[in-house]
């Protein structure tokens, strides 16, 4: 099993779903982990399974958009555990319509919380990881910034936004030995896909060739073994776990 023992992190946006997974699994392999999310209460039984774990967990109602709080929870973080060794910057939201359609507020809430706020966590552990010169950052994008969709272009245009962020800090920090990655997950069965219909399920599953969805634990994995000492190799890569929906 991968280990990450003595390993710090931060997870965004991990109170349910791929952040839950996420979480989980860096405190299986022995990382203590500090979780953020706007809805703070969801992340009290995620703190509660990784004290179970005897891992420490630390958890912080903040908005990765307001880039002051972003730092006010890595300072504290800092100051608790003396360093981060891990960002995960999962925290995302969507607004969707079509582009005729979509108002400005919108536009501006998506970019502002999946793109910025990727941008000021990772710019706020830079310090702490140049430092102790080493580091993994890992950001989750998605298959929809590599091949579309209809009535997501602020997603979308996030999402992509992301994979362009990835590649300009990983060749940034490389020489510093912190590697930057993002997995692109494809249709995975979490809230955030629960609420699709009947009808639209069955035509995404007609385009993935796996013939399902995957689930959290399987972009857990993928994002474990990207924050792991055996990935330190790898850097500005884009881990495609999508099910074969789409590939490059």
């Amino acid at each position: 099993m991968l280990s990450l023992e003595g390993r710090t992190a931060i997870v965004t946006g991990g109170g349910q779903g791929i952040g839950r997974a996420v979480a989980l699994a860096l405190g299986k392999a022995g990382a203590n982990v500090a979780l953020t999310s706007r809805r703070c209460a969801m992340l009290d039984p995620i703190v509660q399974e990784l004290e179970t774990m005897g891992r420490e967990a630390l958890k912080f109602c903040a908005d990765v958009s307001n880039g002051d709080a972003v730092q006010e929870m890595v300072d504290q973080t800092i100051a608790a555990w003396g360093k981060i060794d891990i960002l995960v910057n999962n925290a995302a939201v969507t607004k969707d319509t079509l582009a005729m359609r979509m108002k400005n507020a919108d536009w501006e809430a998506v970019l502002k919380t999946n793109l910025d706020g990727t941008f000021y966590c990772t710019r706020a552990v830079l310090p702490s990881m140049v430092k102790q010169r080493w580091g993994r950052i890992i950001n989750i994008a998605s298959v929809v910034a590599q091949a579309g969709n209809v009535g997501q272009v602020n997603y979308v245009a996030s999402k992509a936004g992301i994979i362009g962020l990835t590649k300009a800090v990983a060749a940034e920090v490389a020489r510093r030995n912190i590697t930057v990655n993002a997995v692109s997950p494809g249709f995975i069965a979490t809230p955030m896909t629960d609420v699709l219909s009947a009808d639209i399920k069955e035509k995404i599953l007609s385009v993935i060739p796996v013939g399902r969805m995957g689930t959290d634990a399987e972009v857990a994995h993928g994002v474990l073994f990207l924050a792991s000492p055996e990935a330190s190799y790898i850097t500005g890569h884009v881990l495609n776990i999508n099910g074969g929906m789409y590939m490059a």
